[in-house]
């Protein structure tokens, strides 16, 4: 059975009037997931020692002095640090962490993470697009520190770069780190030059406009990478916004694509033997993003089946 963590944390993350990250879009995910055969879980709020694997204590400290008793404290244009917004964002990292946990315990093939703030543009010591916290990241290094894991995959198909992910996993020959995106596009990074610390990073843009037949190219070939890394652990960046309904870019993706893309990744982690933790990054049109995400988590009940 597949696993959903969730948290009602991740509703008081309650951005500005009119901004795409919104309270909304966990009702979505939520919706589109209702009914379905899931093993639902709590995400429990992340461990300091988690936190600081990714983040230096003078950030999270920055955060904390920060967050705002009423409105918001904008952390860059984008990115508003509301009451509730700290709290939900180490709910989202500790559901990474939690289910990282529960599927190297054998207790499911696989999970999905179903919280916001998303986390993939977060750096080390900088919040911005949406993100506070590298929730998938902090979760990779858990699986690699705390389960003492030799190989982890991190695939991230969100139509923006994952820069913060990469920026936290840069210097780790562990994590093998893959993404598609569309360039140009925030945040202006993820050439296919930047290829980590130990050319354990794999950037594939995608050209706007572009559909899925580049994608499913695009990801085939990301697959074959990761079947030769043999990772312990597939973790997925899942990210809703290349869907062509989408107002933030310009990919042409469909359900299909998501389905399509999911398998492959599922079926090159069966081959490895290895489980996989899905976690929500973007998507904001809330019709396409429900439809996205329920292909997505079709398919993880089926391989988990």
């Amino acid at each position: 059975m597949t696993l959903l963590f969730t948290h009602p944390s991740g509703h008081r993350h309650v951005t500005p009037p009119g901004h795409p990250e919104q309270v909304a879009r966990l009702d979505a995910v939520l919706a589109a997931l209702d009914g379905m055969d899931l093993g639902r879980r709590e995400a429990c709020a992340a461990l300091d020692q988690d936190l600081l694997r990714a983040h230096p204590a003078d950030y999270l400290e920055r955060l904390r002095l920060g967050s705002p008793a009423e409105g918001w404290n904008m952390l860059d244009p984008d990115t508003a640090l509301a009451p509730g917004s700290l709290e939900a964002a180490r709910h989202a990292a500790g559901g990474v962490c939690a289910a990282v946990d529960a599927v190297l315990a054998g207790e499911a093939p696989n999970a999905f993470v179903a919280m916001r703030p998303p986390g993939h543009h977060a750096e080390r010591s900088r919040a911005m697009g949406f993100c506070i916290l590298s929730s998938v990241a902090i979760g990779a290094l858990r699986a690699l520190e705390h389960h003492r894991l030799d190989r982890v995959a991190v695939l991230d198909f969100d139509v923006h770069h994952g820069n913060g992910t990469q920026d936290v996993l840069w210097d780790e020959e562990r994590a093998l780190f893959a993404s598609t995106h569309q360039m140009p596009l925030y945040p202006g990074t993820g050439t296919a030059e930047e290829r980590g610390a130990h050319g354990q990073v794999v950037n594939i843009p995608l050209a706007p406009g572009s559909g899925g037949a580049e994608a499913r190219a695009a990801w085939a070939a990301i697959c074959a990478r990761v079947a030769a890394w043999r990772p312990q652990l597939v973790l997925v960046s899942a990210g809703f916004d290349a869907h062509a309904a989408d107002p933030l870019a310009a990919l042409m993706w469909d359900e299909g694509d998501f389905t399509a893309i999911t398998r492959m990744i599922c079926d090159t982690a069966a081959a490895c033997s290895a489980p996989v933790v899905s976690a929500l990054e973007g998507g904001y049109d809330l019709a396409a993003l429900g439809r996205a995400v329920r292909a997505h988590v079709d398919v993880l009940r089926e391989t988990a089946a």
